[in-house]
């Protein structure tokens, strides 16, 4: 029997996927836990049009991401940091940090966690910092860091 699989099963395959498994499996398994539906013509129709308007969905959040990692590209972010005599500075500038400036100078919301900064920045001056926008769109961020 041909089963579309309305959720992951381990060891039988991914949500969406159309998968042969023998009759009592189906009735006994897999119809009765929710875990698929049988694969009639209908079905697979609906699954096509369901697949498509999700690929449809991801393009258009792609473009959108271009769009914004465009936008990010053109900013420079002023982030200020304590410094003592000789320059010698106190602290570091996180990606927290980073984030909340971008918020505070120019309105945009971005989330910490994809700001991908190896090391905290200890020093004055102009960084770029590589902002991941989107799993295929990674924008780099204009960071002036000043002494204060």
């Amino acid at each position: 029997m041909d089963i579309i699989l309305i959720q992951d099963v381990k060891a039988l395959g991914k949500k969406g996927e159309i998968v042969k498994v023998s009759d009592g499996y189906a009735r006994n398994f897999i119809l009765p836990k929710k875990l698929g539906i049988e694969a009639t013509k209908q079905n697979i129709f609906e699954l096509n049009n369901q697949k498509a308007a999700e690929a449809k969905k991801q393009q258009e959040l792609l473009e959108e991401a271009k769009v914004f990692s465009k936008k990010l590209e053109e900013l420079s972010v002023k982030v200020s940091i304590k410094a003592g005599e000789g320059g010698k500075t106190f602290g570091s500038v996180s990606t927290k940090e980073i984030a909340a400036a971008v918020k505070e100078q120019y309105g945009f919301d971005i989330d910490k966690k994809k700001i991908q900064l190896n090391d905290p920045i200890k020093n004055a001056g102009s960084y770029t910092v590589p902002v991941k926008v989107h799993p295929q769109v990674t924008a780099e961020l204009k960071v002036k860091v000043e002494a204060v």
